[in-house]
């Protein structure tokens, strides 16, 4: 069975990039990774992709004049390289409703909190602020309204007493390397389908804190 073909879009660092990266590397994973492609120029995910033998790109938001034409050319540069499915991993741009509808149902996220509470920034420090017990990462299907769309999966992690926004940051990511490419596989795999803004087809997966939305 042939392999799903991702692009990975990023701004920055790539942590997550990593951890899509390690998982690919196994021939048995059914997703392999084509393109890593990067707004900003000379980020360290993209010396990531290079080290893992992974094609790259860097199609920098600043040389086009509007949002339009700089997603018009981040869709070229993914279909070029024959890209399928796309994951965002730190990538720090919004898109436009035409580039999500090009990629309906194949393009999902990483969010560092358990949505739809904390949409947006500053998801660790309003998670101490509001006293919460657990908190988390969720992976979604990216719709036009920011951090929403149907959820794939969901890690917790406890917040702990003497917690502070970097500690616990720390935490949460550790489960976000965990969980972002057990659900690119799911998906891969053909297990994950869509029914409106949910999934049908639950799956779980204790050792991580992680459950697929039923």
């Amino acid at each position: 069975m042939a392999r799903l073909k991702v692009g990975v879009l990023i701004s920055g660092r790539g942590s997550n990039l990593q951890a899509l990266l390690d998982a690919a590397a196994d021939p048995s994973f059914p997703a392999e990774i084509v393109l890593v492609a990067s707004n900003v120029p000379d980020v360290a995910g993209l010396d990531r992709a290079e080290k893992a033998g992974v094609a790259t790109a860097t199609v920098n938001h600043r040389d086009y004049e509007s949002r339009a034409s700089f997603d018009s050319a981040i869709t070229q540069t993914l279909e070029n390289a024959g890209v399928e499915f796309v994951c965002l991993a730190g990538f720090m741009r919004l898109v436009t409703k035409e580039f999500v509808e090009h990629w309906h149902n194949r393009m999902i996220n990483i969010h560092p909190a358990l949505l739809p509470l904390f949409p947006g920034l500053d998801t660790h420090q309003r998670a101490l602020d509001e006293g919460c017990k657990l908190h988390g990462c969720t992976v979604h299907y990216i719709r036009h309204e920011m951090d929403s769309g149907p959820i794939v999966g969901q890690a917790a992690v406890p917040v702990l007493s003497g917690d502070t926004e970097s500690s616990l940051a720390a935490r949460v990511l550790t489960a976000e390397h965990k969980l972002y490419p057990e659900c690119l596989k799911l998906i891969a795999e053909g297990k994950v389908t869509i029914e409106g803004n949910k999934l049908t087809s639950p799956v779980s997966f204790p050792e991580i804190g992680m459950i697929c939305n039923p």
